[in-house]
């Protein structure tokens, strides 16, 4: 292969300074055949022929053309790779190797590619939205640190498509309980609901994705959309042009907001502070289309949303039973429940921030929710020492090492110390403990805390003092003024000596 420059230096000898093709080979030691084709070519440039060999893969081709065309179809993440689609035609007979086939695909690709540019699949139509016609939804992932932590969130994007004004909140996944929480918070925020949502084929809304724009949507889905009366619609499988709007609003938000973010307690501060930043990031841009800024277009589309008013109750219920431990299992963590209920079925009631545990048709005990992935490491237990205290009256001993009274408050530790120094000391805490069954916890708490400051650490001592203080609250709220016509006028003067008079004058049997 001949370099351009060379190819130059020839045709320069031979045209300009006039050269025999002999002395151009003298210089150059290439043959004269060479020689005469650059200087046939017009651009100096010599395209050889290669020729036309059968290869191993042609038996194949078909096949594998109609393969890429089907796994083309599919979302990135389900498509076959090509070693994938190379040990298939292994296995139908192909003995060639992974080289020529991934060959065959770049071709294939290419010619795709060119094929599209042609027919203009590559041309849109500009969209445009009334007033309170339609938001998008999509989700994005960024990183943020929370209590000290790097970790990586699920980000809520919910825009309104008239003003373009755009609310975030953070999660630590995307599931039901988040997506229900995120979009009552965007309504909320934006001031009310549009008539439509649009919205990708995300597993959360959509069970089964049917021809055209058949969707068959999730049951709680449906749920949310009749409670707050919008209809949902949902994209062409990979075709995000559609919501392209939001698309670009998870693109600006990693440059204009995630980057320039601070450090956070919690997640609940950083959802606070992303509402105050896009709020104000709304008069700092300018809309698009329209004149003025979204925040200005924001107040004019407002008064044409639907009110938002109660928020949808949006929960995933588990049917669960209660362990013999009390304990009942969500995710990798277990959580506590009344001891009454032990080895009884119970419902789970999932938010994206707590668990409500209920029963019978009543609430039994809700839970913070604990959401962390961490391969390897086991999950937690989360324990309410209130809901053993049915168990304690009848095996007080397990007062001693349970795991569940490890989170005492400090002066019911403080006591337990002192009882179980003694026989019996045991049962008497579990009956001290069952006081908060039957009075404030408060109460009980402060009469404990007295008894310890005086140094009586009994039973007796802490359940008469918790008798005071509940019969001084009541009469303390109970009291009333007395009439202007009973007040005492003429107080009693205390004289001791008319006991000794009364004594010396009384007579008693001897």
């Amino acid at each position: 292969m001949i370099s351009m420059e060379l190819s130059s230096v020839i045709r320069r000898w031979h045209y300009r300074e006039h050269l025999p093709i002999r002395e151009i080979e003298r210089r150059t030691k290439l043959s004269r055949n060479t020689i005469r084709k650059y200087l046939r070519a017009e651009t100096g440039e010599v395209k050889f022929k290669v020729p036309e060999r059968p290869s191993r893969l042609d038996p194949f081709s078909e096949k594998l053309r109609g393969w890429l065309f089907l796994e083309a179809a599919k979302s990135r993440k389900q498509r076959r790779t090509g070693r994938c689609l190379h040990a298939d035609l292994v296995a139908l007979g192909y003995d060639g190797s992974y080289g020529r086939v991934a060959a065959f695909i770049r071709d294939w690709k290419t010619e795709r590619q060119q094929a599209k540019q042609t027919t203009g699949r590559g041309v849109f139509v500009p969209l445009r939205f009334a007033p309170g016609e339609a938001f998008q939804f999509d989700w994005g992932e960024d990183w943020a640190t929370i209590g000290g932590r790097r970790i990586k969130l699920q980000v809520a994007h919910s825009k309104l498509s008239y003003s373009r004004a755009f609310i975030l909140r953070a999660y630590p996944l995307q599931t039901h309980e988040m997506l229900f929480d995120a979009l009552g918070e965007a309504f909320r925020a934006l001031g009310g609901v549009p008539r439509r949502g649009i919205f990708d084929n995300m597993k959360t809304a959509v069970d089964r994705v049917g021809p055209g724009k058949a969707r068959q949507v999730n049951l709680r889905f449906s749920a949310m959309v009749s409670h707050y009366l919008f209809e949902a619609e949902f994209c062409n499988p990979a075709a995000g042009w559609e919501k392209g709007q939001i698309e670009k609003t998870v693109q600006d938000a990693r440059r204009q907001i995630w980057q320039e973010m601070p450090h956070f307690p919690d997640l609940p501060a950083l959802n606070a502070w992303l509402e105050t930043r896009c709020v104000a990031r709304w008069a700092e841009l300018r809309h698009v289309e329209l004149p003025g800024s979204i925040a200005e277009m924001h107040a004019a589309e407002v008064p044409h949303l639907m009110v938002f008013g109660r928020p949808f109750d949006g929960f995933v219920e588990h049917a669960k039973r209660v362990g013999p431990t009390c304990l009942v299992q969500f995710e990798t963590n277990r959580y506590s429940v009344p001891a009454s209920f032990a080895n009884r079925p119970v419902s789970l009631r999932v938010y994206h921030d707590r668990l409500v545990i209920a029963a019978e048709g009543r609430i039994l005990c809700e839970h913070r929710r604990i959401v962390e992935r961490s391969h390897g490491v086991p999950g937690r237990t989360v324990y309410d020492w209130r809901h053993y205290l049915a168990v304690i009256q009848r095996k007080p001993g397990a007062l001693r090492n349970g795991a569940p009274f490890a989170e005492l408050p400090g002066a019911f530790r403080t006591l337990q110390a002192h009882l179980l120094r003694r026989a019996g000391g045991g049962r008497e805490m579990a009956e001290i403990l069952a006081l908060v069954l039957h009075h404030d916890e408060q109460a009980v708490l402060c009469a404990i805390e007295l008894a310890l400051e005086e140094g009586v650490a009994t039973k007796t001592h802490v359940l008469n003092t918790l008798h005071r203080l509940t019969d001084a609250k009541k009469t303390g709220a109970s009291r009333l003024d007395a009439p202007q016509a009973l007040v005492l006028e003429c107080e009693p003067r205390a004289d001791t000596g008319r006991y000794d008079a009364l004594r010396g004058e009384a007579r008693h049997a001897s």
